[in-house]
């Protein structure tokens, strides 16, 4: 088999379907971060808290520390009137148990004016000579208290659930009861939260056998918390019913924008989890406040509906609507989605916290290797999408550049919140500082740790399975598995595989950055181990030596690894694969595999 498969070409064509093209889409083709201050924050999201309607709620301490040297010198704003933020002097840490000095962070909740409903409002921490900032505290209030007065459960006849959520700041005592139906009604403690705040639960509705369509009654009642309004009873209804029943794709919609800045677009399916044929007459848009800025069309392509939020010149501020779609189910007749949009008055670019990812895994924390592909992922990147016309890959795409320790990198794809770059290969190793430069304009300063080598495998998006093909062009998935136009069939022992990773580092001989793999000479590694199976203490894999190791001729950063599967492999839907490289794994990835 050769250095290039048609499998892979098929695979490539695969990969770049619109639908998938913003997770995978790179397989187309400042100053040291030492010695500086470097944010970091106990908590990045408190609540859902319960505030007795019309009074403030209790004052929230999260901490700061420094990562780095120097001194944090931290402001804060809010885009919420009601969530302010301040600080006091350095202290031991109290949550930060592990650190020695922390700055505490009081966050007050103004909420004596906000009517019963949930409230989220965002407190951003600036430091301008922190690096890792500014960074977001989201805060979520539920005045009234979360728990609901009335619960309404919908399900086909056919053995289905549903089921209702709430949280609470106390463990509560449950009691389930009905009144007609039996016994399909229960309630569960999910499971601990936040350890400060947040206590989850789930009712639950479930169709019994014989039971006939039509409502059942049933009541939740509910004690010992130390919030007064969470201790009642709780009225749920279980329709069992054969009508459609509808639900939305995403249940909200939620962003940020640059004030004149581009429409966004985001899409809402709607899907039913009845029976029938669900029906979707009509939507509407219809803002709460502001003018001109929301609108919503059927789409023709799919149930549901593109949503077109515009900022315009609307001022700065977070406005507000509801998309509702006329439909034939029996729970949602009229289903209302939320709308927000925040508009903001010449942002810069922003890199999240954390953004700044490996792109075969995705894992937060994860190193990056040098020549690898990354992504970063922020807010107000770029106007549109953005692909690279092809390799040598440009430094500066749809007005962006990424910089890379103040190195400018190769960019394969720009859009308004994501980029995806290669790391030169020339960046040296530990920490390093990431920056996104808009139209000249300079955004803050992110950190990411640097690996001579990191190498990962690909992954299909959404499950375990590695981006690797048969040498018949297959993928070595269960059958049952299917994507796009491919066939899945497990690899048997004897025959080959490609196995498609990054991250490896430098070959023989060098590549340049940004530069396409040569055909002649190969850019090779030298002595790669596929192991099949676990390694570890008990380490039961079989080692195969690879027959061909490094990048693949025409494509920037992209490794592909040949190896024949050994003898002695299990039958197994789902078998453990990795790669071995200068004493370092590289992450598991899943194939099917026969004997």
């Amino acid at each position: 088999m050769g250095v290039t498969s048609t499998g892979f070409q098929r695979a490539l064509r695969l990969l770049l379907n619109p639908a998938l093209a913003i997770a995978i889409l790179p397989l187309l083709g400042a100053g040291s971060a030492f010695a500086q201050a470097k944010l970091r924050l106990t908590d990045t999201a408190l609540g859902p808290i319960s505030v007795a309607a019309g009074s403030n709620g209790a004052a929230q301490t999260i901490e700061a520390f420094n990562a780095g040297t120097g001194n944090l010198a931290l402001t804060f704003s809010s885009n919420s009137t009601w969530l302010t933020a301040s600080a006091a002097p350095q202290r031991p840490c109290q949550i930060a148990v592990q650190q020695n000095l922390c700055i505490p962070i009081s966050v007050s909740l103004n909420t004596a004016t906000l009517a019963r409903g949930i409230y989220t409002g965002l407190i951003t921490v600036r430091d301008p000579n922190a690096i890792d900032a500014p960074q977001t505290i989201s805060v979520t209030v539920q005045m009234g208290g979360g728990v609901p007065d009335t619960v309404f459960l919908y399900t086909p006849p056919n053995g289905g659930s549903d089921s209702a959520t709430f949280s609470t700041n106390s463990v509560l005592t449950t009691n389930a009861t009905t009144t007609s139906g039996g016994a399909w009604l229960t309630i569960a403690y999910e499971g601990q939260g936040s350890f400060r705040f947040v206590q989850p639960y789930r009712i639950s509705g479930r169709h019994l056998p014989g039971m006939p369509e039509g409502t059942y009654n049933g009541n939740i009642q509910l004690g010992g918390s130390a919030f007064a309004g969470d201790n009642k009873s709780v009225q749920t209804r279980l329709v069992v019913t054969s009508q459609p029943i509808a639900f939305s794709g995403p249940t909200a919609v939620s962003t940020r924008v640059a004030q004149n800045g581009a429409a966004s677009v985001v899409n809402v399916g709607v899907a039913n989890r009845g029976l029938g044929t669900l029906a979707v007459s009509a939507v509407t848009a219809t803002p709460t406040n502001g003018t001109g800025w929301l609108s919503a069309t059927l789409s023709t392509s799919f149930s549901g509906a593109a949503i077109t939020l515009t900022p315009g010149s609307l001022s700065s501020g977070t406005y507000r609507g509801t998309v509702n779609f006329t439909t034939n189910s029996i729970n949602a007749p009229n289903l209302a989605v939320p709308v927000e949009m925040e508009v903001i008055a010449t942002p810069p670019p922003t890199i999240s916290t954390g953004g700044i990812l490996n792109n075969a895994t995705f894992a937060r924390g994860d190193s990056l290797g040098v020549g690898t592909i990354a992504a970063v992922f922020g807010e107000f990147f770029a106007d549109g999408l953005n692909f690279a016309p092809g390799a040598p890959l440009p430094t500066t795409l749809g007005g962006v550049r990424v910089l890379v320790n103040g190195t400018a990198a190769p960019l394969y794809f720009t859009s308004a919140g994501q980029i995806n770059f290669q790391v030169p290969f020339e960046t040296l190793g530990g920490d390093a500082i990431v920056q996104v430069e808009r139209n000249g304009a300079i955004g803050n300063r992110a950190s990411v740790n640097i690996a001579a080598q990191a190498g990962r495998i690909l992954v299909w998006p959404g499950l375990s399975y590695g981006i690797i093909v048969n040498a018949d062009g297959t993928l070595p998935m269960p059958p049952a598995i299917r994507l796009g136009t491919f066939v899945s069939k497990p690899v048997r022992a004897g025959e080959t595989l490609v196995i498609y990773a990054i991250g490896f580092g430098q070959t023989t001989p060098p590549v340049q950055t940004g530069a396409a793999s040569p055909t002649s000479p190969l850019a090779q590694l030298s002595n790669v181990v596929v192991r099949f199976g676990v390694p570890g203490l008990f380490d039961s894999s079989i080692a195969q030596q690879a027959s061909f190791a490094g990048l693949t001729p025409g494509f920037v950063g992209l490794f592909q690894i040949n190896v024949q599967v050994p003898p002695g492999i299990p039958t197994q839907d789902a078998y453990d694969l990795s790669i071995e490289y200068n004493n370092q794994l590289t992450n598991r990835v899943k194939i099917a595999t026969q004997q």
